[in-house]
């Protein structure tokens, strides 16, 4: 299910950026006094009483500004909330209610949008203050006090914010459905890419870089399962996204990675790979997902008997940071080997699901320790006990060893690739977690 999204919105300087900070747990918008200094709309994770959500910070909401820079702010922030699933409305209890106030209240009313009044900058401990029941008078419900600064009444804030969410199990698909996003830097064919899968116009295709804006749903049956492909916008540098609409097409792009089991991730064979290819792929991976290389264009290139293996070589040097990903050669346009796509998203998600028995990796193991001793370090030699499978999504493996910080990356990679010889595991990263006994156990 994809996650739920929160604005943080409300007129500048009232504390959003702050807030926003305290409940994502990191500083990762800029705080600053001067108004205005959020500009663009930032997101990230968060999680309470284990419902996660996205939270988005917006730029302060200045509703009757002719400033040229405030009235874009205002555009974000307007967007922002037609995304939302709930809205936090930010304001500042020492200035009270002011008319900003009552225009974003009267703008956030008409969205039709749950809406939680959060008074902030209310820091001291002890009775609430009385300058908070002014704040009833915006029509928005019971007011919040809240310490953006402490994280003072943040934990009642956001049981109201959940209350407004769908039900966990809300949940459209079945579990044995294979949920695909197609993923990839604007204009590569992802589009393309699904109304060839479908047969039909599902997804407006342009030539334009930038023609999808939302993450769309396909549902396709086959012989080898029913898939779910979720088309998304194109992921561009952040320099290029000049476009108010584009902020949330990203948003929506790595929300869709997200609700995947495997991402196909779309290369233009015309333009070969890019940076932004990788940072695209490097998200897949940093979310465990199982990953294939579509090469799509293929039928644009000039050919010989060399090219395929030649483009595929330089490809496997590309994504060396990915050795595990398998490549194909496409053409979304023709058709060309777009049936053998679904083989391959059903192999690594197969792959990624790939469930190891403990005898069977602790006799790899010993295999493997017996070709290459483990490191030693000032005459202690690493011990690997044993090794068992923690999880699934991707297949992540527990080392209970003698001394953590013995077991050097170089050698897990190599404990990794013996895995992979012997198991496979295609398509799919691999995680470990290293156990350390205690020093003391005899």
């Amino acid at each position: 299910m994809a996650l739920p999204v929160v604005a943080v919105v409300g007129r500048p300087n009232v504390g959003k950026s702050t807030l926003f900070n305290k409940l994502i747990g990191q500083r990762l918008s800029i705080v600053e006094d001067t108004p205005g200094v959020t500009r663009d709309r930032i997101y990230s994770k968060c999680e309470w009483r284990s419902r996660k959500f996205m939270v988005v910070d917006t730029g302060g909401i200045e509703p009757k500004e002719d400033d040229k820079m405030l009235t874009l702010m205002r555009q974000q922030a307007e967007l922002a909330i037609d995304h939302a699933d709930v809205i936090i409305f930010v304001t500042d209890v020492r200035s009270g209610v002011t008319a900003n106030d009552y225009a974003v209240a009267d703008m956030l009313m008409k969205s039709g949008k749950p809406i939680v009044l959060c008074v902030n900058k209310c820091d001291n401990l002890g009775e609430t203050p009385m300058e908070i029941y002014e704040f009833y008078n915006l029509g928005l419900g019971d007011p919040f006090p809240v310490s953006s600064v402490h994280g003072h009444g943040t934990g009642d804030m956001l049981d109201e914010v959940i209350s407004h969410f769908p039900e966990d199990d809300a949940d459209e698909y079945a579990e044995e459905d294979i949920r695909v996003a197609v993923i990839g830097k604007p204009n590569a064919g992802k589009s393309s890419l699904i109304n060839r899968i479908a047969g039909e116009e599902r997804v407006i295709v342009s030539d334009i870089a930038g023609t999808t804006r939302d993450a769309t749903d396909t549902i396709i049956d086959r012989e080898e399962g029913r898939f779910v492909f979720i088309d998304t916008a194109g992921i561009r540098k952040k320099s290029k996204i000049t476009e108010r609409v584009e902020h949330f097409s990203v948003l929506r792009a790595y929300m869709a990675v997200d609700r995947a089991d495997v991402c196909v991730i779309m290369i233009d064979a015309t333009t070969g790979f890019t940076e932004q290819d990788s940072k695209v792929a490097g998200y897949a991976h940093e979310q465990g997902k199982a990953c294939i290389v579509a090469v799509n264009k293929w039928d644009a290139v000039e050919k010989n008997d060399k090219t395929m293996q030649e483009y595929r070589k330089k490809l496997e040097q590309d994504f060396s940071f990915m050795a595990y990903v398998p490549f194909i050669f496409i053409s979304a346009k023709t058709g060309q080997r777009v049936e053998k796509l679904f083989e391959m998203i059903k192999f690594v998600n197969d792959q990624n699901s790939m469930r190891i028995s403990t005898g069977m990796l602790n006799d790899v193991l010993s295999y493997a320790i017996a070709r290459v001793q483990p490191p030693s370090d000032k005459g202690r030699r690493l011990k690997i006990y044993y090794m068992t499978q923690a999880s699934t999504k991707p297949p992540t493996f527990v080392m209970f060893v003698n001394r953590a910080d013995l077991f050097h990356f170089s050698y897990q990679r190599y404990i990794e690739n013996q895995i992979r010889t012997t198991f496979g595991l295609e398509g799919t990263p691999v995680r470990f977690i290293i156990r350390e006994r205690n020093r003391n156990d005899a």
